[in-house]
């Protein structure tokens, strides 16, 4: 009996029966992948690349952190544009024509103009 051929030969070598000192040889694997295996290894890349992309593409995880970092230091600069006009806007209404602050007037005379009344002392700043 020779257990070196396929069927039969093969099943009684299972079983320890056989008396051919002749391994049984399997057939070799093919080297090239079943459509199945690429098609797996393909949507392994694919949820690879979108895991990646989730993690740290331009709306992922790692840019939440940076995005809230952002709004937080825009925020704090709104914040201070917005002083600084309600600021500017009270120095302009102060200003108006029609019901100028004299205060506020004299102020810019004397700053500006370099105007100052006969009885004032001046005293200059260092």
């Amino acid at each position: 009996m020779n257990c070196a051929h396929e069927g039969v030969d093969s099943l009684l070598n299972l079983y320890g029966r056989c008396d051919s000192v002749y391994p049984v040889r399997r057939k070799q694997q093919s080297l090239r992948l079943p459509r199945e295996s690429l098609t797996q290894t393909l949507a392994l890349i694919v949820l690879l690349v979108l895991g990646a992309m989730a993690l740290a593409g331009p709306s992922g995880v790692l840019a939440w952190t940076e995005n809230a970092r952002a709004l937080d230091h825009d925020q704090r600069e709104i914040a201070r544009l917005s002083a600084l006009r309600d600021r500017l806007q009270n120095r302009v209404e102060l200003l108006d024509p029609r019901h100028a602050d004299p205060d506020l007037v004299g102020e810019l005379l004397r700053r500006d103009l370099n105007v100052a009344h006969p009885d004032e002392v001046i005293l200059p700043r260092k």
